[in-house]
């Protein structure tokens, strides 16, 4: 397993240069994806606990893509203005 691992990392490296187009790019945006899976996660339990786990999940979309939308458009108007 050794002999395998060390292989990989060996060829990895070998073809990092060609791979790496230069420097890292510094981001400065914001997520808004971790809203979307937090509202999905907690809205199955809601949803059963109202009798209907599809129905929370569907609202829980619902409430995380509102969300995940509207730090878009903060981060957005962060950057533009």
């Amino acid at each position: 397993m050794s002999i395998v691992n060390a292989a990989l990392a060996i060829f990895g490296l070998a073809f990092a240069p060609l791979v790496c187009h230069g420097p890292r790019m510094r981001s400065t945006s914001r997520a808004g994806g971790c809203f979307l899976t937090i509202c999905i996660l907690a809205g199955f339990p809601l949803g059963l606990a109202i009798g209907n786990p599809m129905k929370g999940i569907l609202i829980g979309t619902g409430v995380g893509i509102a969300v995940a939308v509207l730090t878009w458009l903060v981060d957005r108007a962060r950057r533009s203005g």
